[in-house]
């Protein structure tokens, strides 16, 4: 059976966030994931995960300076000890939170630097990050995202990730798969998921073209949710979309998805 997590940086908005954990486990959520920790102590996370049974599924490193445009840093070159020093902050995180994979955000392009140029530079710290990682049996991930809703981004289709994925070459590092990125770079869906099984530890989902409840729209999400439960996928499934309205009255499809 499929597993899913709520993803707190979308879902349940209507509350404050540290509210948020206590909605998605009323709901009916195991697990949950969210874009950024940092403006919570970890203990003060750790406590209330605890008090409502849910499992800390993923969180990105710190991405830089958000309100200044970055979308993570590991393709820039001359930011090498910001990358290095957000890795430190994720793992202390991940440790108090019991999170076994983090994802590496990869960049914007910057054009004062050739497309090699940041290819080494993304290539040099994400595997900088997999060996801290490594040595406390955390997974990290690397998330294609499309064009149209971040463009510039460093890192945008499967195909790529999976290219990258070779030079990188460490046994932790995995793809984080958004088929609604998928969906709008490449589409085929069930024959990605078929091409990077093995590749990729977590799957997110959300409407195309909307990015809402993910029983609306072009992808038949149930149907794929078979799928993967037929194929036996293990991990999670991060629910990473934006509630059209209150968020629990959008939960139908989730409710039609448990056995």
């Amino acid at each position: 059976m499929v597993k899913f997590a709520a993803n707190l940086s979308m879902m349940f908005n209507e509350y404050p966030f540290t509210e948020r954990f206590t909605k998605a486990a009323e709901a009916g959520f195991k697990g949950v994931e969210y874009l950024f920790p940092y403006h919570e102590t970890v203990e003060n996370i750790s406590n209330i995960l605890n008090k409502n049974g849910l499992t800390q599924v993923l969180f990105n490193m710190p991405a830089g300076i958000w309100e200044m445009g970055d979308r993570g840093l590991a393709c820039l070159p001359g930011r090498e000890q910001e990358f290095a020093d957000g890795v430190y902050n994720a793992l202390k995180y991940a440790l108090a939170l019991d999170c076994k994979q983090v994802h590496a955000m990869a960049g914007k392009l910057d054009r004062r630097f050739t497309q090699e140029q940041q290819n080494e530079c993304y290539i040099t710290n994400i595997q900088y990050a997999a060996d801290v990682m490594a040595e406390h049996n955390i997974d990290l991930l690397i998330e294609p995202i499309n064009t149209r809703d971040m463009p510039e981004y460093f890192l945008t289709t499967p195909t790529q990730a999976e290219e990258l994925l070779s030079f990188i070459d460490r046994k932790n590092v995995f793809i984080q798969l958004d088929l609604y990125h998928c969906q709008i770079m490449e589409g085929d869906l069930l024959r990605t998921i078929e091409r990077l099984w093995g590749k990729f530890k977590h799957i997110q989902i959300a409407s195309v073209p909307g990015r809402n409840e993910p029983d609306k729209g072009e992808v038949n999400y149930l149907w794929l949710f078979n799928k993967l439960d037929e194929m036996g996928y293990q991990g999670w499934i991060g629910c990473e979309y934006y509630p059209e309205g209150y968020t629990k009255e959008g939960l139908g499809w989730f409710l039609k998805a448990q056995p």
